[in-house]
């Protein structure tokens, strides 16, 4: 019997970030073959064209598959992900892996599953069974939960999640989030380096801003993020290190927003298109709170005693620690929360925070059941007993 071969997707730099552990202990199993897809922003210039980070890590691209159209309209992202499956079914023809691995909940991850289901190729699947309200994610995380056989998860609540939705638990397993693996075991920059590196003087005050689309609510992204930047004008010696939201509905109009504002206040802004983990923790350190609507801001963060602004409802129904304070998007509300993460009693409660996304050793757990596990597209829909009230 040959190596197991374990096709890895990916399709944007945050979720590569979040793989990369996973694709180490993959790649140096001699038991395990590693192939690897890379899609959608990783092969866009718009959006930094990022699979060179993958290749200067030092892995080898098996497929790459072109499926992003320059347009963020839903038609525009429908048609993205039907160009999506005709690439990836002929790439999961050429490589026949014997388990594909998915994470999250993004469009181009559910063409992939989907492609792969068809393929009668079997799934994992990584973060099933987590809620994002306000956007088309959730939908998306839960279709490719019913797709895929091996689940892993990051608490044990949405483990129970998972089998709430006809899984079997003995093919659900609670492992903890891989990025808490990256703080751990990662290397991460100290001040003067991060300066030099990037080009970039911290101020007396620091914030890192990531802000991807709210996809359920038509216009509720632009009036949110408007509110922001209003809010953070009036902010002095303060920096402001914006990253890139994601290539989703709307968020074309994001970027334009932030490019105008980095403009106008050049002296205490700056937009990175791309900074990869080791940067982007590397910051994170180093700022006084994460600001938008990112899962950095609710997954990472709180193991760096980092506080979050948690802006709008895109992470609604996600665990959190008590180092993010959820707020409106509206201006008033932004500040509360401002003022909040300034305060000093405020930042002496959170500097003994646990996070509850586990230890940072998820991706040797992850892999080593991906080793032994049995593997198939056949499964039953596991049956809860309970009363359902009228």
């Amino acid at each position: 019997m040959g190596k197991r071969k374990v096709c890895i997707f990916t399709g944007t730099r945050a979720e590569y970030g979040l793989l990369k552990p996973l694709m180490d202990e993959i790649k140096s199993d001699p038991d395990l073959e590693l192939q690897i897809v890379a899609s959608c922003m990783h092969l866009s210039p718009e959006f930094g064209l990022t699979y060179q980070q993958i290749e200067k890590d030092g892995f080898n691209i098996d497929e790459k598959v072109e499926m992003l159209l320059s347009s963020d309209t839903p038609s525009g992202i429908v048609k993205s992900m039907g160009l999506g499956m005709i690439g990836y079914t002929d790439a999961l023809n050429r490589l026949k892996p014997d388990i594909t691995v998915v994470l999250g909940d993004r469009f181009e991850a559910l063409a992939f599953a989907i492609a792969s289901f068809v393929n009668r190729i079997p799934i994992a699947h990584l973060y099933g069974g987590e809620i994002t309200e306000g956007a088309i994610d959730d939908a998306f995380r839960h279709s490719i939960t019913k797709l895929s056989y091996l689940h892993f998860t990051s608490t044990e609540e949405y483990r129970k999640r998972v089998i709430q939705l006809g899984e079997e638990p003995e093919r659900v397993f609670n492992v903890g989030a891989l990025g808490i693996d990256n703080i751990k075991k990662m290397k991460l920059l100290n001040k003067d380096e991060i300066e030099s590196k990037l080009d970039i003087k911290f101020k007396s005050k620091n914030l890192l801003i990531t802000y991807h689309p709210v996809t359920l609510k038509k216009d509720e992204s632009e009036k949110e993020f408007k509110a922001l930047l209003n809010v953070l004008r009036e902010m002095e010696d303060t920096l402001f290190i914006f990253t890139k939201p994601n290539a989703d509905t709307e968020g074309r109009k994001i970027i334009k927003l932030i490019e105008e504002f980095v403009k106008e206040n050049n002296h205490k802004a700056i937009l990175f298109t791309s900074l990869g983990q080791l940067n982007y923790l590397s910051i994170m350190q180093y700022v006084d709170a994460v600001v938008g609507n990112s899962s950095s801001g609710i997954i990472e963060a709180p193991s760096l005693k980092v506080p979050t602004i948690n802006i709008g409802d895109r992470q609604k129904g996600r665990i959190r620690a008590k180092s993010i304070i959820d707020c409106k998007g509206t201006e008033e509300d932004i500040k509360r929360a401002l003022d909040i993460i300034f305060d000093k009693k405020f930042r002496e409660t959170i500097k003994n925070i646990s996070n509850p996304y586990g230890d940072g050793n998820s991706a040797r757990k992850i892999k080593n059941i991906l080793k032994h596990s049995k593997i198939s597209i056949i499964k039953k829909f596991y049956e809860i007993n309970f009363e359902i009230e009228d």
